[in-house]
């Protein structure tokens, strides 16, 4: 019985020592695009829209959560009812992508670090209003003289841009655009 006492002595300062420690959590990696990626929101394929995609990271899911837009993954992070154990916020930097209509598979960029552009010509995956995502801030700038809209960060996006109804706004009401502007 005393072994037993005198190892718990020992062994219970190394215990004590570990709980005090920070856990650090690692942030994943963004996943390359399939064919397999299921959005969200719209339930569809999310290779079959045009536009910059997203992917979020939840550390009480195991694979991340797709979207069919930017502004769809910008959408989630707003909303009460989705979690907030975000790890990670994956979009596609356009700046790198091949086209509006493939914007890569591979080519990420962390949200809270882009530079978006709204209120531009540019028709998100399903449509709608898109916030098109660039690590660059030269290629932001180029693509906005090309297809209006203005510059802002993660955290200056709207939420009524995001949220709102889903009706053309900016360029492309008035000038009735439905293409993208990369072609």
């Amino acid at each position: 019985m005393r072994g037993w006492a005198l190892a718990f002595a020992l062994l219970l300062p190394l215990a004590l020592a570990g709980c005090g420690e920070k856990q650090v959590s690692k942030i994943p990696p963004p996943h390359r695009m399939t064919a397999d990626v299921i959005g969200h929101y719209c339930g569809m394929n999310v290779l079959e829209h045009p536009g910059p995609k997203g992917q979020i990271f939840v550390a009480s899911l195991i694979e991340p959560v797709w979207f069919s837009s930017a502004r769809d993954a910008i959408a989630f992070t707003m909303l009460p009812e989705e979690p907030k154990d975000i790890q990670a916020i994956y979009v596609s930097d356009m700046g790198k992508a091949d086209s509006w209509e493939n914007p890569g598979a591979e080519n990420w960029i962390e949200a809270r670090k882009a530079v978006f552009v709204i209120g531009s010509s540019a028709r998100g995956g399903m449509g709608g209003d898109e916030a098109v995502p660039f690590s660059d801030r030269e290629a932001a700038e180029k693509f906005v003289s090309k297809n209006g809209g203005r510059m802002v960060t993660f955290t200056e996006v709207p939420h009524d841009y995001v949220l709102g109804s889903g009706e053309t706004t900016g360029a492309a009401a008035e000038n009735g655009a439905s293409r993208g502007p990369m072609n």
